[in-house]
């Protein structure tokens, strides 16, 4: 055990701190597995993280994959583009006159040019490094409302349709005046990954829940896959068809015809996270690799065995790791803080019990003491009132090896601006992945 805390410990530091490192490719030429990042839509407000970040911090050169989180979808089952509070914000995605200091290229935009704000600067950042591919998504936890309308048999295609005209051929709505237009975000999107919260199962309470969605979700994914595959032939490329997929086996097989759904999936981002939280009173992890007693529980090990075990292809299991942690406060009954009870979640700078990795890691200089468990792959931060449970490096690699000694289709990270200015997180994955 102290020789593998001790090799953990060493390519860890070795990873951060040499740039060299990251660049080798794995596989001998074979499979190169995939690494994926969510890029948050309202991240360039109070978080100030911006597309140019992914540049300049090393990120961008190091994944396969950035997904723009979210669009959203209309209660006619439609893609849609808006500025309104809870609706849309088309005014970072695509209106917003990026300035020079903040563009990926040095040029800063002008108001009304056919391209501005995030879905500009991530088609600088695709100039810049070619082999980057960048997936629109779709839903999330709060915009999964209509998604059931949306695939309903008499709407899908129209849905899907919507969702190719917006982001994959670009023909943005010119609103107030500002960016848009036929074609203006043409190119920007190299495909659609979908992440609907969930099929025929609980996600936010307004969302509408079908029997028959899970039949509609592999009508919706076949469809989709149709109109990508037929516009791919016009434009002479291939466009991806991704999903983010839950780790909770009811809400797998309440929602998800798997082999028939992975026929039609380049690959599929599963939920390595949200395991526990302050939804619950006593303090537990969030994201462990396996289970940290003997009692069963939700993992990341368990949640890949769930969707091998229903036919979903190895190489196309991309596993969910986070940037964040989650939080409780007034914690009793001592020790080191694990499976003790509680008052509530921990302040946090933007939402309570939850918090980025960046903030996290500053923590054991604040007179917190950190914990691990070697064997189940978890962390966390105890003061002896606050218990944080996290992901840093040392677990995160964990994580990647695990990836890539099971053969697995690669990484997922939520999100990107939880990662610190070195982009540590992301280092560490890309070189546990071998890429």
């Amino acid at each position: 055990m102290r020789r593998l805390v001790a090799v953990l410990a060493v390519l860890s530091a070795v990873v951060v701190a040499t740039p060299a490192a990251a660049s080798a490719h794995g596989g001998g030429g074979g499979f190169v597995p995939r690494q994926v990042g969510y890029f948050t839509q309202w991240g360039i407000y109070g978080r100030q993280f911006y597309v140019k970040n992914l540049d300049t911090n090393g990120t961008a050169a190091r994944l396969s994959h950035v997904n723009y989180a979210f669009a959203n979808v209309s209660a006619e089952g439609r893609c849609f583009e808006a500025n309104a509070a809870g609706q849309g914000d088309a005014w970072a995605d695509y209106q917003w006159p990026v300035p020079a200091e903040l563009s990926v290229d040095g040029v800063g935009d002008t108001w009304g040019e056919p391209l501005n704000g995030n879905f500009g600067q991530l088609l600088k950042l695709k100039q810049k490094y070619p082999n980057l591919k960048v997936l629109l998504s779709i839903g999330g936890w709060t915009w999964s409302t209509y998604f059931s309308n949306a695939a309903l048999p008499e709407n899908r295609a129209a849905f899907v349709a919507s969702c190719l005209d917006l982001f994959i051929k670009g023909n943005l709505p010119v609103l107030d005046g500002g960016s848009g237009g036929p074609g203006s975000a043409a190119g920007v999107f190299d495909g659609i990954d979908l992440d609907w919260e969930w099929p025929n199962w609980p996600g936010e309470a307004d969302n509408v829940i079908r029997p028959e969605d899970r039949v509609n979700f592999t009508g919706l994914v076949a469809e989709f896959r149709r109109q990508l595959d037929a516009y791919g032939r016009q434009v002479g490329r291939h466009l991806e068809l991704t999903a983010f997929l839950p780790a909770n086996a009811g809400a797998i097989d309440a929602g998800f015809e798997v082999k028939k759904v992975f026929k039609h999936l380049d690959f599929a981002t599963l939920q390595g996270y949200d395991f526990h939280g302050t939804w619950e009173t006593m303090t537990n992890h969030q994201s462990a690799l396996r289970p940290p007693t003997s009692a069963p529980d939700f993992t990341v090990d368990g949640t890949v065995r769930a969707w091998l075990d229903r036919g979903a292809p190895a190489r196309k299991l991309v596993v969910g790791i986070p940037y964040y942690g989650h939080g409780w406060t007034g914690v009793i009954g001592g020790g080191d803080g694990l499976f003790q009870e509680s008052a509530g979640a921990a302040p946090a700078t933007w939402e309570a019990g939850s918090e980025d990795y960046k903030v996290l890691a500053t923590l054991p200089a604040a007179g917190y003491t950190l914990y691990r468990d070697i064997s189940a792959g978890h962390a966390w931060l105890f003061n002896g009132e606050t218990f944080w449970t996290f992901d840093d490096p040392f677990v995160v690699l964990q994580k990647s090896l695990y990836i890539r000694t099971r053969g697995l289709g690669g990484a997922m990270v939520w999100s990107l601006d939880g990662d610190d200015t070195n982009a540590t997180l992301t280092r560490t994955i890309h070189f546990g992945l071998g890429r």
